[in-house]
């Protein structure tokens, strides 16, 4: 889990992001191990968020009106 965050694609970083969600809830973890792996599930989070809300972005620009055209 070293790979830098910022450099994760959308899916890339979802996919990590389940698995730390699954550690989590297995509750096999020590406390220590716990809070750092939910530190790095609230940056991919983050990661994941801001991916989506460039993604709604370039939407809005690519359509005149920030309205997709249903044909």
């Amino acid at each position: 889990m070293s790979v830098d965050i910022s450099e994760l694609s959308f899916e890339a970083a979802l996919q990590e992001l389940e698995t730390v969600v699954a550690q989590l809830e297995s509750g096999n973890m020590t406390l220590e191990a716990s809070l750092t792996l939910f530190e790095r599930g609230q940056k991919l989070a983050e990661r994941c968020n801001l991916q989506l809300e460039q993604a709604s972005l370039r939407v809005e620009q690519l359509t005149a009106d920030g309205e997709i055209i249903q044909r």
